[in-house]
């Protein structure tokens, strides 16, 4: 199955070839520029360069967010538009937070943490064990501390913390969750290639076919016009 993987949630732009879990090849920029400039050349460089087409193609994956709203609805529609002109392929969406998990390739619980600002986080809660990585606690949006209770009711065993929320709150982590584990800072950022991984691993299990954006909270421009409207 020859997939390609999109990943335009973060500041990263980024495009991936697999042969099932297998890569090909992968491009991934951050220039400054927006992901609706940088993806769609970026996505026929990569094609290009390994002789390949649209309509060679088996199936599609798309990181769903949470992240960048704008991010988000590029890569979702960019996706999608490739399903459309395409016969029989399947496609997927994958969470930025499971995407995270990915980067860690030990057995134990993972926690995915992206900040947001003001103590705030969207966060959930893995397990990797013999090779399958299981949802525990399912994407959330939530301040820091609350995520420390979840996390503390789900397991007491120590969990490993990956993503940007590491450098963030490291001290919290530290005063909050005993024998807290912190992935290294290239870990901390979606890798495209460990996104195409996660979308082969649902396709393989037959899980629905979906590429609906995870929106865990409402886009600040949308919620300082219901506050405007509320007073």
């Amino acid at each position: 199955m020859k997939i390609l993987a999109i990943e335009t949630s973060s500041k990263i732009c980024g495009a991936c070839l697999c042969e099932d879990d297998k890569i090909i090849d992968k491009l991934e920029i951050d220039n400054g520029l927006t992901h609706s400039q940088n993806l769609m050349p970026l996505i026929k460089d990569l094609l290009d360069k390994n002789s390949l087409k649209i309509s060679d193609l088996d199936a599609f994956v798309c990181d769903i967010g949470p992240g960048s709203f704008t991010g988000i609805r590029i890569g979702v529609a960019t996706a999608m538009a490739f399903v459309d002109c395409s016969n029989n392929v399947k496609y997927t969406g994958v969470s930025s937070l499971e995407a995270l998990a990915y980067n860690i390739k030990e057995d134990g619980f993972i926690a995915s943490i992206i900040d947001c600002k003001n103590d705030n986080c969207y966060y959930a809660l893995y397990e990797l064990k013999n090779g399958k990585y299981t949802e525990i606690l399912s994407p959330t949006a939530a301040s820091i501390f609350e995520m420390f209770e979840q996390l503390k009711n789900a397991t007491n065993k120590t969990i490993t913390f990956v993503g940007d929320g590491v450098n963030a709150y490291q001290s919290e982590i530290l005063l909050n969750i005993e024998n807290a584990i912190y992935a290294s800072e290239s870990l901390n950022i979606i890798n495209t290639e460990n996104l195409a991984f996660a979308g082969f691993n649902k396709l393989s299990s037959g899980s629905e076919l979906s590429l609906t954006p995870l929106y865990l909270k409402k886009p600040q421009a949308q919620r300082q016009l219901e506050e405007k409207l509320s007073n």
